[in-house]
């Protein structure tokens, strides 16, 4: 199963705020999702702007999910990118 973590966009027009989820690649844009991992909101004061349960995430990425490119730069932007260590080699 391609898994993906993006964002979906809720709101109105000209207040948008998106939700964090982990969603299947291939089902629709603003279909079901597997997890809602946290919040996206541009026009918040920064220290609101996004909140995201780091742990979930980073559990989704060792599972072999990819990040949408748009979310990628939002998370690194922010600081909140997590860094995988490298898993050790089982011999």
């Amino acid at each position: 199963m391609a898994v993906r973590i993006r964002l979906v966009r809720q709101g109105r027009k000209n207040t948008p705020h998106y939700r964090i989820v982990v969603q299947d690649k291939r089902s629709k844009l603003n279909g079901a999702h597997i997890e809602n991992l946290g919040i996206y909101e541009p026009k918040a004061s920064p220290e609101q702007k996004i909140i995201v349960k780091e742990d979930r995430l980073v559990e989704w990425l060792r599972k072999g999910a990819l990040i949408s490119d748009a979310l990628k730069s939002i998370l690194k932007h922010a600081g909140k990118l997590p860094k995988l260590e490298a898993t050790p080699k089982v011999k």
